[in-house]
């Protein structure tokens, strides 16, 4: 993984210097609070409902266990002994006192980590595939050019206050584990007719109030252009994206509004007008960076073994672990285990700081010290012997963190909601556990297959329920929380935006009224190896309605 050079380490000293005067002339009353919002927000520090909230930096996702072990001393000592994993593969601390802020930063900075640009309108945190470098169908690694774009938008002069927030992603599979239509640019590795190397280019996706699937502008773009055709994009959306009016301000609308073709061809004229750019990647420097990212030393290992295949027999728990948690290398005998967050009953993507010290050391231990964190508020062990699996399993086990259910309905992606968070205007964390309570992770679970749940607080979309197979979206209506439900939405390489069933349900009604939208998919799919999303778009959405209104009649669901 990359590792901070001498500008790196000074850049961010110094700012947690300049953020520790800006604290204590807030403090001091000095500054008030509206102007001392843009310096909190250049450094991650929010003002939610009830305290403040830091929001620190997980570049594409990647951790070492010293780094995780620093996340859980601070929750120790300046938070209530946990952290919370969001969908943007970044940590954050909910209780942290203002006049302790910079002490964190400056702690963070002891572990080349940092919370700037995890906020504001300026290019966030880029993400990238949390199976990065290690999965089996891999066309190739994208860590090494988030890398570079992380390098290269940090601080930029010109784009630092763009009319509104901006998201990158990259993935580097087939198969999109990076929801890279979601975003406002996202970047598909591929290569073109003769193997070399480049990105498939999205524009204009984005959840919240007015959600939209991503454009494709480029059907390849080869690599050494990378940051000459990002800047075009940029370009384009910072003289004409709106800043008139916050809530039309997202590239996604400039898109839209201008059209995809009008689009294309404006940042094309900005692209070739810088022909002779100097951003353009040289071999040498992208070989540089790539070897931040080389592969531990991995020899391939015999498939698992008969002891394994004993304990998968006479252990029910194991097995359902290996075949939920567990995904193939690219290295023969190794496996990538998801560690999830998402035990039944608790807050989805929180761990406590025993549990963050507990995978620091089996990442230490079994995974060559490497960790991931993914944007379904899970985390990942990449390089795991196959014939460790047991060990691995029973030490996560003993801390709480072998729930055996990645991918399944219980494996719930949902943002603090109004325990938290100021705009929030219904709760998404207990909705999120009665829903895993009722399906558990059990042979059910199981049965129903992979299913997708995805829970926002709020219209703005934290919880990514619009490309949920099911999306919950948490309202308030006469004073009451109610929750709106979409079927059929999408993150992965066929996206989509989930369709509005109709009306919302009550606190009181939502799990039940999930309860029926699963029972009807059973009944309706072809068998049990068609998954919930296939069937939906089979059958659409008529027996759904059907099953959730007309039959209700009458109820007060």
């Amino acid at each position: 993984m990359y590792r901070y050079d001498e500008f790196d380490a000074a850049f961010v000293a110094s700012r947690v210097e300049q953020f520790r005067d800006q604290v204590a002339r807030r403090l001091s009353g000095e500054l008030t609070e509206e102007q001392f919002r843009p310096h909190r927000l250049m450094n991650g520090l929010y003002l939610q409902l009830h305290a403040y909230m830091l929001r620190v930096a997980v570049p594409y996702g990647t951790l070492n266990s010293r780094q995780l072990r620093k996340l859980a001393d601070i929750a120790r000592k300046y938070d209530r002994g946990y952290g919370h994993f969001t969908t943007r593969q970044n940590l954050q601390y909910n209780w942290p006192k203002l006049s302790e802020t910079p002490d964190i930063l400056a702690e963070l900075a002891s572990v080349e980590m940092h919370a700037i640009q995890t906020s504001g309108n300026c290019i966030r945190n880029v993400t990238a595939d949390h199976f990065a470098g290690v999965a089996a169908d891999e066309i190739a690694d994208p860590r090494p050019y988030c890398e570079i774009l992380r390098q290269w938008s940090s601080q930029h002069p010109e784009f630092s206050f763009l009319p509104r927030k901006f998201k990158i992603a990259v993935n580097g599979g087939p198969h999109d584990r990076a929801a890279i239509q979601a975003h406002d640019i996202g970047l598909q590795m591929a290569r073109n007719e003769r193997g070399e190397l480049g990105f498939v280019v999205y524009v204009g996706g984005g959840l919240g109030r007015t959600p939209f699937v991503a454009k494709k502008i480029r059907d390849f773009l080869p690599e050494r252009d990378l940051l000459r055709y990002v800047d075009a994009i940029l370009r384009v959306y910072n003289l004409d994206g709106r800043r008139d009016n916050k809530y039309k301000a997202r590239i996604k609308i400039l898109v839209h509004e201008k059209g995809t073709d009008a689009f294309r061809a404006a940042v094309e004229a900005e692209y070739s007008a810088n022909a002779q750019s100097a951003l353009d990647l040289q071999q040498a420097d992208i070989a540089r960076m790539g070897a931040y990212f080389a592969p531990p030393r991995l020899e391939p290992r015999a498939a698992m073994s008969a002891r394994i295949a004993r304990r998968r027999q006479r252990d029910a728990k194991f097995d359902a672990y290996v075949g939920a948690n567990v995904t193939p290398h690219k290295v023969p005998g190794y496996a990538i285990m998801t560690v999830s967050l998402k035990a039944i009953g608790e807050v989805p993507g929180d761990a406590s700081a025993d549990q963050m010290d507990a995978v620091a050391d089996l990442a230490e231990d079994y995974s060559h010290d490497e960790l991931r964190v993914s944007h379904e508020q899970n985390l990942i062990l990449p390089h795991v012997a196959l014939d460790d699996l047991p060990a691995v399993y029973d030490r996560l086990a003993s801390v709480g963190l072998a729930a055996p259910n990645s991918g399944q309905i219980s494996d719930i992606i949902a943002c603090p909601g109004l325990d938290y968070c100021a705009l929030a205007t219904a709760r998404s964390i207990p909705v999120a556990q009665r829903i895993a309570e009722r399906f558990g992770d059990g042979a059910r679970a199981r049965d129903i297959g992979p299913l997708k749940i995805k829970i926002s607080g709020c219209i703005n979309a934290c919880g990514h329920h619009h490309v949920g197979h099911i999306g919950i979206l948490g309202l308030e209506r006469a004073g009451e929380e109610t929750y709106q439900i979409t079927l059929g939405g999408s993150g992965d390489e066929t996206a989509s935006i989930g369709q509005i069933t109709g009306p919302g349900f009550s606190s009181e009604r939502v799990v039940e009224a999930i309860d029926t939208i699963v029972e009807t998919y059973r009944t309706q799919r072809s068998d049990a190896s068609e998954a919930f999303l296939q069937t939906f778009r089979r059958i659409g959405m008529a027996p759904f309605k059907e099953a959730l209104y007309e039959r209700s009649a009458g109820s007060d669901i």
